[in-house]
């Protein structure tokens, strides 16, 4: 028996299922984030820019483009709690901060590697920063000064505080989630999440789960107080790069290359609905307070033909006759 949250959000997603796609930038978009209050989203970019959009109505509206990087920004986060900051991070070894108030980057904090993965703790007071060596480097968010770094034995990929701020979870390339205290930074424990590669993390809002991805295309969805797998999402063939809970924590987006999103009700693992992509998905990312989905592909196939495509943001959950 379906629930009720299953039966109204699929009603919803019938009159709602429409996708728009609004340039953002030259290149392909790695990364794309809503701000705490959800009337912007931003995007990084290989062309090593970010662009900044303020949420209308029904579309996505651009304000402005953000330059400073010498090489791609790789990923992008928001302050949890002011709507104004967002900071980048770059394979020009510095992370920028930004003010959307003045467009203008606030800091500039050089970094020992090839930066990847970032992420702002939930109090506001620390960035986080792993780069290409593995190296994890935690930044002062309001001296810019770097307080603790970390040389990891293995492959990082992503990195994220849990919701109460005094633990720090590493996925890697053994299929392992590794689980520091914060902000002391001792092992707690390392968990075999998956037969390989584990990829991404994400918290939900709730702080009652979190979900990772693998290579091997299963996403699993894990109880933070116990630290064991609840179930497992399985509707993809391919590695599980990108995951998002909306912001009520009920529903979890997946994207892979499989050119679909998959969105589950995380209670039941029962799909919700599919979203329609026409190539690779890299981020996903919900509103903080609606069902609207914003995500970025990978350039279309044949993409000298078509230039629309490349470095488009995209807008699920419109409404159809928008």
């Amino acid at each position: 028996m379906a629930s009720q949250y299953y039966q109204e959000m699929q009603e919803s997603f019938k009159n709602n299922n429409k996708s728009r796609e609004f340039p953002a930038h030259t290149a392909k978009v790695h990364s794309v984030a809503w701000s705490c209050d959800g009337r912007r989203v931003a995007s990084g970019s290989f062309d090593k820019t970010a662009s900044v959009f303020v949420l209308e109505k029904d579309r996505l509206v651009k304000e402005n483009n953000y330059r400073g990087h010498s090489d791609s920004v790789d990923q992008l986060c928001w302050h949890p709690t002011n709507p104004d900051l967002f900071v980048t991070a770059s394979g020009d070894k510095t992370i920028r901060i930004w003010d959307v108030r003045t467009t203008k980057c606030i800091a500039t904090v050089n970094t020992k590697g090839e930066n990847i993965n970032i992420c702002w703790s939930p109090d506001g007071q620390t960035i986080a920063v792993g780069n290409k060596d593995d190296v994890v480097t935690f930044i002062d968010a309001k001296t810019h000064r770097s307080k603790a770094e970390e040389q990891f034995k293995f492959e990082v990929n992503e990195i994220s505080w849990n919701n109460d701020n005094d633990m720090f979870f590493l996925t890697n390339g053994g299929g392992c989630i590794n689980i520091l205290s914060y902000p002391e930074l001792k092992s707690i424990q390392s968990i075999n999440a998956h037969p390989s590669n584990c990829i991404c993390i994400k918290f939900d809002p709730t702080g009652k789960y979190f979900a990772t991805g693998s290579t091997d295309a299963l996403v699993s969805l894990w109880d933070v107080e116990e630290l064991v797998c609840v179930r497992c999402f399985s509707r993809l063939d391919w590695p599980a790069r990108t995951l998002s809970f909306s912001h009520d924590g009920k529903m979890l987006a997946s994207a892979s290359e499989d050119h679909f999103i998959d969105i589950a009700e995380v209670e039941t693992g029962e799909k919700l609905w599919e979203v329609q992509c026409d190539s690779p998905t890299f981020t996903v990312a919900w509103h903080p307070k609606r069902p609207l989905l914003a995500y970025a592909c990978d350039d279309k196939e044949g993409k000298y033909d078509s230039n629309r495509e490349v470095g488009t943001v995209k807008l699920f959950g419109l409404p159809n006759d928008s």
